[in-house]
């Protein structure tokens, strides 16, 4: 009697694929399982201002290109000097993946650089976390700032329409509350995930060694200014991404840049679960932001579809451009 063994490394990257698809596929099948997608074509023929989307692509394209020079700083005080292009493209390309398989991306341009310009894997995924680290603190510092700024247009809002706090928790569904466990849950399974990947590089002391000479470059930055400027740009183009596509529609356009700044502040919170381009929880969280400012429920489904859907094909063009610009760049 034979008995079969489970590949643990395929059940986990099955896993890791499946997972977040699935999660996705569920919180998007229950918010728009009655919806009219017919209707979403009328909005992009007739309703929407293409041209603020347009004029929108370039800051999402630049907050990718500037990830890309902030990297080559923090590499430098390594000896690693990867050529400019290429870890630009590494940055497109890891984009690119993450939609397959979430945070694979920091992988993979770790790998384009190895390959390509001969970059320490190790050091440069040190790097990698550094900026994470970095992007995280000023999320959070940003969060804090947007949250004390809004709590007065939270009390007019309340003030106004005469509602309350208690009312809004009364009105989400059971359905919402188990949503937003769920993406709860999602988030601690990919912190506990990613703790597991480090364990599995502390077994190795060089590597493990190199990843922390990795995390500390960014003290050896050689331009503070320059570093500050990339990392202020990363987030200003994602915002302005973001932030120009409210002028696309006659129901977000009147809403100001505080609004924007609050519903851009959760929906970067929340593509922390991991799914594709954080597709479901972003829907969620922004969707409910909007609906909190005036926005109706059926033109705030129109917006983060609308939104999330085409900024996540800019994604993946540059990704295609990336790889097939990479089959023409010679290795050093």
């Amino acid at each position: 009697m034979s008995v079969h063994r489970v590949d643990k490394p395929l059940v986990s990257t099955l896993a890791k694929i499946f997972f977040p698809l699935l999660l996705a596929g569920a919180i998007l099948y229950w918010m728009y399982h009655d919806f009219d997608f017919e209707a979403v074509s009328d909005v992009l023929r007739h309703e929407m201002n293409w041209t603020w989307m347009i004029l929108s692509f370039p800051f999402g394209i630049m907050a990718q290109v500037f990830r890309g020079w902030r990297w080559r700083q923090t590499l430098a005080p390594l000896d690693e000097y990867p050529r400019r292009s290429v870890a630009v493209l590494s940055i497109f390309v890891s984009y690119a993946l993450s939609l397959v398989i979430p945070r694979s991306g920091e992988f993979a341009r770790c790998a384009v650089l190895k390959r390509y310009d001969r970059v320490s894997f190790s050091k440069a995924l040190g790097t990698v976390v550094t900026e994470r680290a970095i992007d995280s603190l000023l999320v959070l510092v940003v969060t804090g700032v947007t949250l004390l700024f809004s709590l007065r247009t939270f009390g007019i809002f309340f003030e106004k329409t005469g509602t309350s706090l208690d009312a809004i928790l009364h009105s989400f569904t059971p359905t919402g509350y188990f949503v937003t466990a769920v993406c709860g849950v999602a988030a601690l399974i990919l912190v506990y995930l990613l703790i597991r990947q480090l364990e599995i590089y502390q077994k190795v002391k060089e590597t493990i060694s190199d990843i922390w000479r990795g995390i500390l470059s960014v003290g050896g930055v050689s331009n503070v200014p320059l570093f500050v400027f990339y990392t202020v740009g990363i987030w200003g183009c994602y915002f302005l991404h973001y932030y120009l596509t409210f002028f696309c529609f006659d129901f977000t356009s009147e809403l100001g840049i505080g609004c924007a700044m609050v519903t851009f502040v959760v929906g970067s919170i929340a593509v922390i679960v991991p799914t594709p381009n954080g597709a479901g929880p972003w829907h969620f969280a922004v969707k409910t932001m909007l609906i909190l400012y005036g926005v109706k429920d059926i033109n705030a489904l129109y917006f983060v579809l609308i939104v999330h859907t085409i900024q996540t094909f800019l994604v993946i063009a540059l990704g295609i451009y990336a790889y097939i610009r990479l089959a023409f760049i010679k290795r050093a």
